[in-house]
């Protein structure tokens, strides 16, 4: 497996809507039947009322028919990763009606500032990122990766912009971007997935922004950009397999 050097994904205020991806049991081209799921897709919970429904970065809004989910308790702009069982579209002025089959909470954070005096505490050690585990949809940096483990301490990860103006955007009119991990020199060596989504709404974009670059320090590269292009269009990326995010330890 190839490791991230640069890879480049869509911007998703700039790409257009794209048809959803389906995996089936079955070759029922009626509609949806009980065998039809999806592979894990990034969501954002949105509250109504006492209930709640998912905002689907590929699907678009999905009201969960689910009877038992009593144990969940949803968080207004809370970023999850779902899977779920299509059963009916445009199901009362939602995209689709769905039964969810799984739904886990990723850590959801905001763009912070780095100055001079937070620098240390924002770290920049090594972080591993699998190529394709880095997009934007549905307005937020999405991450997936192999934490190492701490025994104790939950290690920090930001996505941070400089406090200085003329350090924001590029001569190509790119944002740009860190990624600062800090593992506070607690490590195991056992590894699980780790998982964390950037709200990218306080960011400055305009018709001039040509895309975002994200710099960061890989665990096999050492120091390498990652290039968002505004300009680039295509199907927005989904997840294979499932990710237990029981294990992770992180802030």
């Amino acid at each position: 497996m190839k490791y991230l050097k640069r890879i480049q994904w869509l911007l998703m205020a700039f790409c257009l809507t794209v048809t959803p991806v389906l995996q089936s049991c079955d070759d029922d081209d009626d509609g949806y039947s009980i065998g039809d799921f999806t592979p894990p897709l990034w969501a954002t919970v949105r509250l109504t009322g006492n209930a709640f429904y998912l905002d689907c970065d590929v699907w678009g809004t999905l009201w969960p028919v689910n009877v038992d989910l009593d144990w969940y308790k949803p968080v207004e702009g809370q970023r999850v990763i779902t899977t779920f069982n299509p059963l009916w579209d445009d199901y009362e002025g939602y995209d689709h009606a769905v039964k969810l089959l799984g739904l886990q909470n990723v850590l959801t954070k905001e763009v912070e500032t780095l100055t001079p005096d937070n620098v240390e505490a924002y770290g920049n050690d090594p972080v591993l990122i699998f190529k394709g585990d880095m997009s934007i949809s549905g307005g937020y940096l999405n991450i997936l990766f192999l934490q190492n483990v701490p025994a104790s301490t939950k290690h920090r990860i930001s996505l941070v912009r400089s406090e200085k103006s003329d350090e924001q955007v590029d001569e190509e009119g790119y944002i740009v971007l860190q990624l600062r991990y800090n593992d506070y020199d607690d490590l195991t060596g056992r590894r699980a997935y780790g998982a964390v989504s950037f709200n990218l709404a306080s960011l400055d974009i305009t018709e001039e922004t040509k895309g975002i670059k994200v710099k960061l320090n890989s665990e096999k590269n050492g120091d390498v950009e990652v290039t968002f292009d505004r300009q680039e269009q295509g199907e927005r990326s989904s997840m294979k397999g499932g990710f237990d995010l029981s294990m992770m330890k992180l802030k």
